[in-house]
């Protein structure tokens, strides 16, 4: 019984952390592009046609946040 009085207050507040770094990554924008980075991976950075696509869909779309470069 001693231990409930431990882990109950322990639950909550790992439940209270967990749920502060889900509301942080929402407002940070972690879940806005949630394909692009995975169709990015399919084409070659070195690809003119690519990169063309990506500096046109950069100023058709200034407010969309990046992914940091991987490598």
């Amino acid at each position: 019984m001693p231990a409930l009085y431990v882990m109950i207050p322990a639950a909550l507040l790992l439940v209270g952390v967990a749920v502060y770094i889900f509301f942080w990554a929402v407002d940070s924008g972690q879940y806005d592009d949630l394909e692009g980075p995975a169709h990015s991976i399919l084409f070659d950075d070195q690809d003119p046609r690519h990169q063309a696509a990506v500096k046109s869909e950069e100023t058709a779309a200034p407010d969309v946040k990046e992914a940091p470069p991987r490598g």
